[in-house]
């Protein structure tokens, strides 16, 4: 009996050449778009910024490094001097000196009254439309008429203010001499026209909050203030956080308030509330119209800006990297039964 080996098997069919295909030029086109759109979409604040923002920091640079006068143009190269002749100047020590308490009186309660407000509109009031847009009005109006009002109201000899406080017995405040009453009032301006637009800023994020939380707190016994304080205040930590920075980064360029205070615009007689700001102009455009000395005081405000924003940031971010508060058995029954029966309607 003999065996046969198995017969070998058959090759397979050699695949059809096919040549490669060809992208069309629609094809590469798509991919461009795809790749490529998105940074076109935003180029232009980029673009934006670069003209009216980074160009005129450079060039600031470069002008508080030379001579540079309004009539004479560009002149030798100086180096830091205009810095040393700025950090030589009174005046400039009382600009940041009067900068800073202005913003202290401005800038904390304004963030305070906001949140009260925004508190107050966020629950179920009649005619809400009505009072949310109140709120604003004082943001719309101009800050010379602000500033010709409040000067008015703040008037040593015939202001209202001090009519109000003679009737209660109380001594005539000189709004226009001494320096802090000067502060408070030109801190009152301030308030005045930015405190609404905060508490605008602050009732959207408060709305954004889950109400099932609120629910949670209601159930576990929690009142009102107890609500605000372990809910709202903690699901609206970020947007407390950028208030606080902006409000930091304009109360220390303010210009508007301080220079229609009084009728001369120079920051009252022994510079009682000249700004940093207000010194800066008065070095470019004023008596002495040296750009070299202004752009040197640009660049120091620029840095002290720069410093104490960094130094708010790293304290909120350690604030809202904070643990969170934590809810209680009952809360979280509750806040799952609310879900339940959202998901089930």
């Amino acid at each position: 009996m003999s065996l046969k080996s198995p017969a070998p098997p058959a090759p397979a069919p050699e695949a059809p050449y096919r040549a490669p295909r060809r992208v069309g030029f629609s094809q590469t086109l798509s991919r461009w778009d795809v790749k490529v759109s998105p940074y076109l979409y935003i180029s232009p604040f980029f673009i934006l910024f670069a003209v009216t923002g980074l160009f005129p920091l450079v060039y600031t640079a470069v002008v508080s490094l030379h001579q540079w006068t309004l009539l004479g143009g560009q002149g030798d190269f100086v180096g830091f001097q205009n810095y040393i002749d700025v950090f030589n100047q009174p005046n400039f020590w009382k600009s940041l000196r009067n900068t800073f308490s202005i913003f202290l009186f401005s800038s904390v309660p304004q963030v305070v009254v906001a949140i009260a407000i925004a508190a107050l509109l966020d629950q179920n009031l009649r005619a809400r439309t009505f009072w949310r847009m109140g709120v604003l009005l004082p943001y719309v109006v101009a800050p010379v008429a602000v500033g010709l009002i409040f000067g008015r109201l703040f008037a040593d000899q015939s202001g209202l203010i001090n009519a109000w406080l003679g009737a209660i017995g109380i001594d005539p405040v000189k709004w226009h001499v001494d320096v802090i009453p000067s502060h408070i009032a030109i801190a009152s301006m301030v308030n005045f026209r930015w405190t609404g637009y905060n508490a605008l800023i602050f009732l959207a994020a408060m709305q954004a909050v889950p109400r099932e939380l609120y629910e949670a707190a209601i159930i576990d016994g929690a009142g009102r203030m107890r609500q605000f304080f372990s809910v709202t205040v903690p699901q609206i930590r970020s947007t407390i956080i950028f208030i606080i920075i902006t409000s930091t980064i304009g109360g220390l360029q303010i210009f508007d308030e301080p220079r229609v205070y009084d009728e001369y615009g120079t920051g009252g007689a022994d510079k009682q509330w000249l700004t940093t700001t207000l010194y800066l102009y008065d070095l470019g455009w004023g008596t002495q119209a040296n750009f070299g000395r202004a752009a040197a005081v640009a660049w120091l405000l620029f840095i002290v800006i720069i410093a104490i924003g960094l130094v708010n940031f790293a304290i909120t971010r350690r604030i809202s990297s904070g643990d969170a508060p934590k809810m209680t058995r009952n809360q979280r029954r509750a806040y799952a039964r609310a879900n339940a029966a959202r998901r089930n309607r």
